[in-house]
């Protein structure tokens, strides 16, 4: 078990040289249009890894049942994110991306936005998803999925230890007890851990990985790529 600390604000400036940690974290560099996924790899082995990897531009038919989905639930594109909250290129993509492509695209009607649990950093993931889905029972995951990344710190580090995940809940305002309650008995780890095998089956590696109606974008892309894809599955409809 990792020590929980009480120091609840890590900050968006939080030093990222976790991108450094000897041993423990490979990152992957993928040169699809300018971006990078982040992979993690320890003691030689993939931590999460699909049997069948997918590349950028591969067409799946994604399961979204039981997804948090912002939006139209009718709209005419889909984008499906598999992240996880400790995931630094996933706070510069929910930073630089998908915050706009809420404003452009969600807000409009057009898109509807589903998050998918790709938990796969450690145990803090995993902590976090969990809370993220406890808060969601509350009617208020986007509210606690957006103070989770604008309080990313150091993966494992004790930004995201059950201690704090209490105190974002109480600064998101949600019932302290029934979330304390829910995240101290796991009520949604299996979930979690469902989630981010799922999308080992398909063929996620890495995060962020983004669907646009079921097409592969890989890593923290530009916003022009995303809007591109987006652009382009209207076309088409």
């Amino acid at each position: 078990m990792l020590p929980e600390h009480g120091t609840p604000d890590r900050g968006p400036n939080f030093d990222k040289t976790r991108l450094l940690i000897p041993g423990a974290i490979i990152l992957a560099g993928l040169l699809v249009s300018g971006s990078i996924l982040y992979a993690r790899l320890g003691a030689g082995q993939a931590l999460v890894a699909g049997d069948s990897p997918i590349k950028a531009g591969a067409k799946v038919e994604v399961n979204i049942s039981g997804a948090p989905v912002l939006g139209n639930t009718n709209a005419p594109v889909t984008v499906v994110e598999f992240g996880d909250y400790q995931c630094p290129f996933c706070e510069r993509y929910f930073q630089n991306n998908e915050k706009t492509l809420i404003s452009e695209y969600v807000n409009t009607g057009k898109v509807k936005f589903v998050w998918k649990d790709y938990a796969f950093l450690g145990q803090e993931s995993t902590w976090s998803s969990e809370a993220a889905r406890c808060a969601e029972d509350q009617g208020k995951f986007w509210q606690y999925h957006n103070y989770l990344y604008d309080h990313q710190g150091a993966e494992n580090s004790g930004a995201f230890s059950i201690v704090n995940l209490k105190k974002f809940a109480q600064a998101v305002g949600l019932n302290t007890f029934t979330f304390s309650s829910c995240l101290d008995s796991h009520t949604h780890a299996a979930a979690v851990s469902q989630s981010t095998q799922y999308g080992s089956s398909i063929g996620v590696t890495g995060t962020p990985a983004t669907f646009v109606n079921g097409t592969l974008i890989v890593g923290a892309v530009p916003y022009a790529d995303i809007k591109s894809a987006i652009e382009s599955a209207l076309k088409n409809k």
